[in-house]
């Protein structure tokens, strides 16, 4: 999975195309992502110790991670990424159109 957590991602299909958000928690063996202030899931809960007050909470769900892609601010637009070995033996990210190492 090329997308890793701390990424800025903009949403390409869905309910929430074109919205831009981090990347909080990457699923890699089931190749989904959660994203900041998408898929907002609404969930009733109980006054607990935990939670005192209790009703309704809003958090973000997982979208599949083909419906993201890598938003590059220093450009200000969408990038494809790839993988390169540099000579040490190192593998990083790369921008595909620019070639610039992502990190």
């Amino acid at each position: 999975m090329i997308i890793r957590k701390g990424d800025t991602v903009k949403i390409v299909s869905g309910n929430d195309r074109g919205k831009i958000g981090k990347v909080l928690k990457v699923f890699p063996d089931k190749n989904r992502i959660i994203v900041e202030g998408v898929n907002l899931i609404k969930r009733h809960s109980r006054p607990t110790p935990k939670n005192r007050k209790g009703g309704i909470v809003e958090k973000e769900g997982t979208i599949n991670s083909s419906n993201a892609i890598y938003f590059d601010s220093r450009s200000n637009t969408v990038a494809r990424l790839g993988h390169r070995i540099l000579g040490d033996g190192k593998k990083v990210r790369i921008n595909r159109k620019t070639g610039e190492i992502i990190e």
